[in-house]
């Protein structure tokens, strides 16, 4: 048996208990996220790893035309693979709940234990969703714009919104955005802070993941609204806010796992 195979190899164990989720739910798991944010700040961490990456996209898209319809996709894949990068949140938050030494240090020992394997497949699969949703991304563009290159970003902002084709970008590319961003919450909500927290598989944990989501299909679609809604205001100040969003989802998806697989 490979390891793939291996990895995906629970279809006859059972299910865990599910439970039925609401708003108090998700507010609850806000406040425990902020809390943790307070006693485990670990802002200066995402500034080291967020900067670099958003000053090449930038970079990039600003000395090469042809990157530039693709400025908007890369920056909204914080959205995909948000929740693999926030595995060490997992982990601080679940020390600090056994009242364990939750520092950053230990932040990623679940890739030490029997579980590294199924989280690096998950992971996987979520990069694979962020490609494919830049090329759905520029396969939009080509077919609306053909093989036009943009000048600068401020000229192709213009374009995008005072032109009907860039409206039509618009409304289809964030159609297809969400749909991809439904399916990587559906794929990642529950299942790496799982493997943070538990000895399963790949596919166990998946599944426990998308069952959640099939249970609570409002509570999680609101989840997954407020997920974005707040990565959006963290990107606005040129992604300053990023720093602090990103921990506090990431500690408030720990919590709202516990709430929804007690």
């Amino acid at each position: 048996m490979t390891t793939a195979t291996a990895l995906f190899s629970s279809h006859s164990h059972p299910l865990p208990r599910i439970r039925r989720l609401g708003l108090p739910d998700l507010r609850a798991a806000l406040a425990a996220g902020i809390d943790d944010f307070r006693a485990m700040p670990t802002h200066v961490l995402f500034v080291i790893l967020i900067y670099p990456v958003a000053g090449l996209v930038i970079g990039a898209a600003t000395f090469n035309s042809g990157l530039i319809p693709l400025l908007f996709p890369l920056a909204s894949g914080f959205a995909l693979v948000g929740p693999f990068a926030a595995l060490g949140l997992y982990e601080m938050s679940r020390r600090r709940e056994q009242g364990l030494d939750p520092s950053w240090m230990r932040a990623y020992g679940a890739l030490h234990t029997p579980s590294a394997g199924a989280i690096f497949l998950i992971g996987l699969l979520l990069a694979a969703i962020f490609l494919a949703w830049l090329v759905t991304a520029m396969g939009l563009y080509w077919a609306l714009y053909g093989g036009q290159a943009q000048d600068s970003i401020p000229a192709f902002a213009r374009e995008v919104l005072t032109t009907g084709r860039g409206w039509t970008m618009i409304l289809i590319g964030n159609l297809a955005g969400f749909a991809f961003s439904l399916l990587a919450l559906a794929v990642s909500v529950v299942s790496l802070p799982m493997l943070a927290d538990r000895t399963v598989d790949a596919r166990m944990a998946v599944r426990t993941s998308i069952a959640v989501v099939q249970e609570n299909p409002l509570t999680m679609l609101m989840w997954g609204v407020i997920v974005a809604s707040l990565l959006v205001v963290g990107m606005l100040p040129l992604f300053v806010g990023l720093a602090i969003v990103m921990p506090i989802l990431g500690h408030a998806t720990w919590h709202l796992y516990r709430r929804a697989v007690p």
